[in-house]
């Protein structure tokens, strides 16, 4: 799967294919489903939510340009798949805490990353687009679900030079990066995706 996303050019560097190669997917599948842990598609894993296409995932973690020791925040769990690529390019030394509304999906995907051995992990219950402030600022905040626009509390909880990695709009949503440089935020829209709407305070208002 991994070497295949390296041949289109999906998997550009070392160290998102390192975390790819070392995060079992087969752990984070549901088990009726487990012999589709290796396609390159989204499954669901109930709760109407879904763990996303390992393509998605190399494309958000070549995005974010993740470096050791770094701190992020992550809206939406899932699975906790994605969290887990990310703690293994984070390292020993950095942390990845993420925000599920969800309290079966959180605990699944706690118990999922305690069997894969992530203790750089943290799952929190709650509304994931007021963020996480008790554990700000971050280095980068990776956003799991469509939002309508950027949540105002993630952009305050971001550090001066962090990034911010969101789909934006209905599906199809625009995959946004954005810098924050002082009180602006410089932004690239890197193609369109696919991604379950967001809910909470900052969400979609009609779902």
């Amino acid at each position: 799967m991994v070497q295949l996303l390296k041949m289109e050019g999906i998997v550009r560097t070392g160290a998102v294919e390192k975390a790819m190669l070392e995060t079992p997917r087969h752990i984070y599948v549901p088990e009726g489903i487990r012999h589709l842990s290796y396609e390159d598609a989204p499954l669901p894993i109930g709760e109407g939510q879904t763990i996303s296409a390992p393509h998605m995932v190399a494309i958000m973690c070549e995005a974010l340009q993740l470096k050791p020791g770094e701190k992020v925040l992550e809206i939406g769990a899932g699975s906790g798949y994605h969290a887990a690529v990310m703690s293994r390019i984070v390292g020993g030394k950095g942390m990845i805490f993420s925000v599920e509304r969800i309290e079966a999906v959180a605990k699944n995907a706690t118990l999922n990353l305690e069997a894969d051995g992530r203790v750089n992990v943290k799952v929190v219950i709650g509304d994931g687009t007021m963020g996480l402030p008790e554990f700000a600022p971050y280095d980068a905040i990776t956003v799991t679900c469509a939002a309508p626009e950027i949540p105002k509390p993630l952009i305050e909880q971001i550090r001066e030079g962090g990034r911010i990695l969101i789909p934006i709009g209905r599906m199809p949503s625009d995959l946004i990066l954005a810098i924050k440089n002082g009180p602006k935020l410089e932004k690239k829209n890197l193609g369109g995706c696919m991604f379950v709407p967001m809910v909470g305070e900052y969400g979609f208002k009609d779902l």
